[in-house]
């Protein structure tokens, strides 16, 4: 699995980083970022969820 953030796009809404704690966070500036190690997913299924919730699709998710 391959997850882009287009962080011209993000709004630091953190709905991703709330429905994945476990792949997303927020940087120092509160946008939208992957935890290092987690780049693919790490097998969280919440991924696509937290893409989903994204509320201007800045978070792609793409079958690596």
């Amino acid at each position: 699995m391959k997850i882009d953030i287009d962080t011209s796009v993000c709004i630091g809404s953190g709905q991703c980083a709330l429905t994945a704690p476990g792949v997303f966070t927020q940087d120092d500036e509160g946008f939208s970022a992957l935890l290092p190690g987690r780049e693919d997913g790490a097998g969280d299924p919440l991924v696509r969820e937290a893409a989903r919730a994204c509320p201007v699709q800045a978070i792609s998710v793409t079958e690596s």
